[in-house]
Formats: structure tokens, C-alpha cells, sequence
């Protein structure tokens, strides 16, 4: 935009020559009088008075004068120019290449005589250093954004991936946080199943200066890995290993690669992963419930110091302990347990009465075998829990408990089950996989797992009880359970079905017809471990009759497996009461992804499956809420070496 200025005669013959309005006139100096003559926006033609210091600093003179030639009341039309709106293309160019410093020295002088200002100079290399700035912050920005897509990528191909992987990607796994965590040690993976294809490829075309060291590679490689679970744990020339193999498998593939020779190769080796891989299962199952089953050694040894100081020191003489009210006291809260484990079943008893309100007023009826009853009885006549009372019982007194009474003991006895459990060449054996072998556990074999299907006849005097089993710990006072109303039902348990999980038709075989045609495949399953038991209902519904019949039924095992949960869903079919999930949480023996807060939160929590924390397969992290109420400091522990 041009504006046509007038310079009044009041000028300062002072004035200097320069090609800029901001340079011609100093601070010091006196001003011009200026009369500026334009436009408005309505096309109306206005003038106006204003002082050359007023003006933008971006205004400049064309065709400057010499303010000296200024005369009198002669008036000097000059033309001033805004340089920011009206540079041309040529001219910005000029500016830009003023700020580059690419002018030689005259052609700037010349230049900065016709439209330089110190102003505006200063104003462009601002301009240039914050076009700088922006455009390193634009790279940082692309840089960033590139990185997250690459870590986005990273995280939905693991999405991708199959979740039935299990142990490097399992989910519990702190590395599974990380999708990079373990990048080199799976290329280092991947590099030695190559190697290994190119190293038989290599073998049969006789090549053995190529096999040898594709074999090599291989070792060295595997050295490297170790035990490594993960990048941290790798040692720092593993990268360097890897560019080794790296170039090795490149020398391989340029004189070995054919791409059906090694997909058939690569096939063949799968194949022989998978075998290797069901093998592995196989003796990994027997082995688990082998030591399972196991008595460890400290256990065994508590057992054995326990009876020999029973005997050593007369208890044995002692054939009837004097009569205890409060053991058929209806009042009072009764507990029965059926074990053959001291050490768990002290554990039940400790966190029961450390826990309790009114420990005087529980009452805990243990069951155990022959063999261990001295041991058991030994325990808790040193052991004794404060204020509460304790009944020791052998099952080999129950008189009524026969084969002519019980359908399981009579089932026991017969040539099928021994040959079931006992037959190395029997179907169930390790070649068969682990689905039988869970079976051949003893304690299927134990009348004391069935013992809770006669509670009526082992307490005839009571009328409620709260059945607990030996492998759980109880963190909260029980006592208001004997106060839940059942509804008319006999059985009070925690159900354990979520989604389409732990329902009858995990337990039950509904092909056979027998099951189809009485029992729902959705029923929600409970849990056998914390179960609190309405006996006069119990005995009303006459509970024990119904076991008998189904149990009668499955001589064949037909309808369900061994166990007692199966047996246990059908009697107590449609008369199970369910009671809220924090009494009872399930799972610390087999599932090691557990809540935290609902363990820390549960009044009983159940170490059911074969990671029981007495032995070395117990989970770590779940030890610790059985140990601490083992008897610290006992002298029996401390003979036996059993650690609290």
C-alpha cells in the first residue's frame, strides 16, 4: 500500500540523508510534520496530521532527499512504502538473503541504503531463528510419533498372538509388561532352529565344513542364552553372538536355500517339537503328582517323633479320656476336620482360634487314620490351642463304618479298583496321559475323603457343623455362619461357576443317560473345603441314603470319576445354600494369577489342587499365609527341621 505523505516546512535542516524514515531522523533531532493523505474503507479520500517518529519502523522512503534542499514554506511530496506488505518475491528473496549473509559486502551496503532499517534487520533474524526453532520441533515431533506407531505395532502383534502359549508369554510374567523385553532372545531363537534346519540340510549334501560350523554356532549361541528368561538376563555379547549367526545362516542360505527343502525340513522338525513336547507333559504330570502325593521327609519325621513319645511316655494306657460336656454341646460351634496330616490339620485348629471371638466356645473334632492317630494325638495334647477343646477320634472305632454299610468301602475292596490303581499295564497308567493319573492319588483311596458323607452318624448329638478340610487356612472369626439362614437347605458353600466354568458338566458324564435325565449341565458347581451343614435337616432328608444310591450307581465310575466333589454335587443337588464369595476363596494350589485382595479379604482360603504349602510345589508368593500359623518354636519342628 502506497500513501502520498507531505513534509511541512518546519523541518530541521539538520536532517540527514538515508533511505529509511526510522534513519533520518535520530531521537536528538527535530521531527516532521507529516500530513498523510488515503483512503478509508468507504473509498473516501481523508487526510491527517502525524510526526515521522509515529511511524512503523517498517516504513520506508523511496527516492529519498536531502533535507537540506527543504526551503521555507516549501512543501516536498515523498512516497513511503510498508515493506511488509508490499515486498516483492524478488525482494523477499533479497531479505532472506541478507539474513544468510550471501550478499558481498557492496551489493548489501546498496541494498540496506534503500530499504534497511536496524529494526527490521534485528525483526528478521528473530524471524529466521524462530523459524529454526519450529521446524527442530516439528523433527522432535515426527520422531516421537514414529516412535509410538512403532511401539503400537509392537503391542497389537502380541495382541494377535495365540494366549494358549504358555511360559514365555504367560501373562503373570513381569516381562509380559514389556513387548520388547525379550526381542534379541527370541532372534537368537529363531536363529538356532534355522541354524539347526541348515546344519541337516547341510549333513545330507554332504557339506561338513558347513555343517561343523552351523554347529558350532548353534553351541556357542546356546551358551550365551543359558537360563535366560529375557533381554536383562542375557549377557552383553549376546548381540554380538547374534550378528556372528547372523552371518553365518547368510553364507548358509546363499549355498543351501531351497525353499521346499527347508519347508520340509522346518515341517519335520515341528513335528518332532510336538512329540518331544507331549512327552515332556506326560512325565511332567507324573512327576507333579507323584511329589504330590509324596510324604516329604519332615512331615514323615514329625509323624514318627510324635507316636514314639505317644508310646514312650504311657498316653497310650490311657483308653478313655474322661467325659467332656461341651463335646455334644448344641451351643457351642463345632468343627470337624478328617486328616492324616498333623502339621496341616494344626494349622486349621491355630488360625481358627486365633481368629476367634469366644475361642472357649469351639469346639474341633478331628478324625484321623490308624496309622497317624498317635501322632495326632500327641500333637495336640502338647499343643493344645488356648481356652478351645479338641477331639481326637480314630476312624477304625467307627464300628458302623463297613462294607456292608458304605457303598465306597465296598467298592474299595473289589478286584476292579485294585487293578484300577494297582495294574501297571492298566490304561491309566503314564502312557495314557494325565487325565487318569490324578486319580491314582491314595487319598481316592482314603475312606477318611468320604468320611464327610456320615457326618450325622459321627456326630449324632449336633445339630449344625462346620466342615473344614486339612489344606485351608482361616483368616476371619467363622462363628457368624452359624447364624446364616439356609433356607430349608442341608449344605451352605461358596459356588464357584463363573461364565461357563466349574458347572456340572466339568464333574458329571452326561452321555450317559443316567445323568442327562436328572441333573442340569449349567448347575452351578460348589465347593467342597468350607461347608457349613444343617444336620437335622440332613438327617430329616435322609442325605446319607441318597449318597449310597448314587455311589451304588457309579460302580462302574461311569457317570463320574473318583473323587468326592462329583458325588458330593448330585447328593447335595437343589439343597445347597449359596453363601457369599469372601467366606471361601478357592484356587491358591493350582492358580497363581489370584487377586490379592480377595486372598487378604477371604475369611477361609483353600489351598485345593496339588500345589499344597506344606510341600516344595507350593506357589511362593501364597506360602507365606500358611506358614505363620504353624507353632513357632515348636521342639518337634525344630527336630525335624520344618522352617515356619
Amino acid at each position: 500500500m502506497l500513501h502520498e505523505l507531505t513534509i511541512c516546512p518546519n523541518v530541521d535542516k539538520q536532517g540527514r540523508d538515508a533511505s529509511s524514515a526510522a534513519y533520518m531522523f535520530n531521537d536528538n533531532e527535530k521531527d516532521l510534520d507529516i500530513i498523510a493523505t488515503y483512503s478509508d474503507v468507504s473509498g473516501t479520500i481523508r487526510t491527517c496530521r502525524v510526526k515521522m517518529k509515529d511511524l512503523s519502523a517498517s516504513w520506508v522512503v523511496e527516492n529519498p532527499i536531502n533535507v537540506d534542499k527543504v526551503q521555507g514554506s516549501q512543501v516536498q511530496v515523498l512516497k513511503l512504502k510498508d515493506t511488509y506488505q508490499t515486498s516483492t518475491p524478488f525482494q523477499e528473496n533479497v531479505e532472506q538473503s541478507t539474513d544468510d549473509q550471501q550478499f558481498q559486502e557492496g551489493e548489501i551496503l546498496s541494498h540496506r541504503q534503500t530499504y534497511w532499517s536496524p529494526v527490521k534487520f534485528k525483526r528478521q533474524i528473530l524471524r529466521q531463528k524462530r523459524r529454526d526453532l519450529r521446524t527442530a520441533e516439528l523433527v522432535r515431533q515426527d520422531k516421537e510419533v514414529n516412535k509410538e506407531l512403532q511401539a503400537t505395532e509392537a503391542i497389537e502383534s502380541l495382541k494377535n498372538m495365540d494366549p494358549v502359549v504358555k511360559g514365555k508369554y504367560s501373562i503373570w510374567r513381569k516381562d509380559f509388561e514389556n513387548p520388547n523385553a525379550d526381542s534379541t532372545l527370541k532372534l537368537m531363537r529363531d536363529q538356532i532352529i534355522m541354524a539347526k534346519a541348515y546344519a541337516n540340510i547341510a549333513f545330507s549334501k554332504k557339506q561338513t565344513v558347513l555343517y561343523n560350523s552351523l554347529l558350532k554356532q548353534v553351541m556357542e549361541s546356546l551358551n550365551v542364552i543359558g537360563e535366560a528368561n529375557s533381554d536383562a538376563d542375557l549377557h552383553p555379547s549376546s548381540l554380538d553372538r547374534a550378528k556372528a549367526m547372523g552371518h553365518a545362516l547368510s553364507v548358509a542360505k546363499d549355498e543351501l536355500y531351497n525353499c521346499f527343502t527347508v519347508e520340509r525340513k522346518l515341517q519335520a522338525m515341528l513335528v518332532t517339537t510336538e512329540d518331544n513336547l507331549e512327552s515332556q507333559k506326560k512325565r511332567s504330570a507324573f512327576l507333579i503328582q507323584l511329589a504330590a502325593k509324596t510324604v516329604p521327609k519332615p512331615l514323615h519325621c514329625l509323624s514318627l517323633q510324635l507316636s514314639a513319645d505317644y508310646y514312650f511316655h504311657g498316653y497310650y494306657q490311657t483308653k478313655q479320656e474322661p467325659y467332656n460336656e461341651k463335646l455334644e454341646d448344641p451351643s457351642l460351634y463345632h468343627y470337624a476336620i478328617f486328616s492324616d496330616n498333623v502339621l496341616a490339620t494344626s494349622v486349621v485348629v491355630n488360625s481358627t482360634v486365633l481368629h476367634a471371638n469366644e475361642p472357649e466356645k469351639h469346639v474341633f473334632h478331628i478324625v484321623t487314620d490308624k496309622l497317624n492317630f498317635a501322632a495326632m494325638k500327641m500333637w495336640f495334647l502338647v499343643n493344645s490351642p488356648r481356652n478351645a477343646t479338641i477331639q481326637v477320634d480314630n476312624i477304625d472305632d467307627f464300628k458302623w463304618m463297613n462294607s456292608s454299610y458304605c457303598s465306597v468301602l465296598r467298592q474299595l475292596e473289589s478286584v476292579r479298583i485294585k487293578d484300577y490303581y494297582f495294574k501297571a499295564n492298566h490304561p491309566s497308567t503314564l502312557s495314557d496321559g494325565a487325565d487318569h493319573l490324578k486319580y491314582r492319588n491314595p487319598k481316592y483311596l482314603s475312606i477318611l475323603n468320604h468320611l464327610r458323607f456320615y457326618l450325622p452318624e459321627v456326630h449324632p448329638k449336633l445339630d449344625k457343623i462346620l466342615f473344614l478340610d486339612d489344606d485351608i487356612v482361616v483368616q476371619k472369626d467363622l462363628t457368624p455362619l452359624w447364624d446364616v439362614d439356609l433356607k430349608g437347605m442341608v449344605n451352605g458353600a461358596v459356588e464357584t461357576c463363573k461364565e461357563s466354568f466349574h458347572r456340572f458338566d466339568k464333574y458329571l458324564n452326561f452321555s450317559n443317560p443316567i445323568i442327562i435325565e436328572n441333573f442340569n449341565p449349567n448347575a452351578c458347581g460348589w465347593a467342597f473345603g468350607m461347608n457349613i451343614f444343617d444336620l437335622k435337616e440332613w438327617r430329616k432328608r435322609n442325605i446319607t441314603a441318597i449318597y449310597h444310591h448314587w455311589q451304588d450307581l457309579n460302580d462302574d465310575r461311569t457317570l463320574w470319576k473318583l473323587g468326592t466333589l462329583p458325588p458330593g454335587l448330585i447328593t447335595f443337588y437343589n439343597l445347597t445354600h449359596p453363601l457369599d464369595r469372601k467366606w471361601h476363596v478357592l484356587g491358591l494350589g493350582y492358580d497363581p494369577a489370584l487377586n490379592r485382595t480377595e486372598i487378604e479379604n477371604a475369611a477361609v482360603i483353600h489351598y485345593n489342587g496339588n500345589y499344597k504349602p506344606w510341600l516344595d510345589l507350593a506357589v511362593s508368593k501364597y506360602q507365606s499365609y500358611w506358614s505363620k500359623y504353624v507353632s513357632s518354636g515348636n521342639y518337634y519342628l525344630q527336630r525335624c527341621n520344618i522352617s515356619e
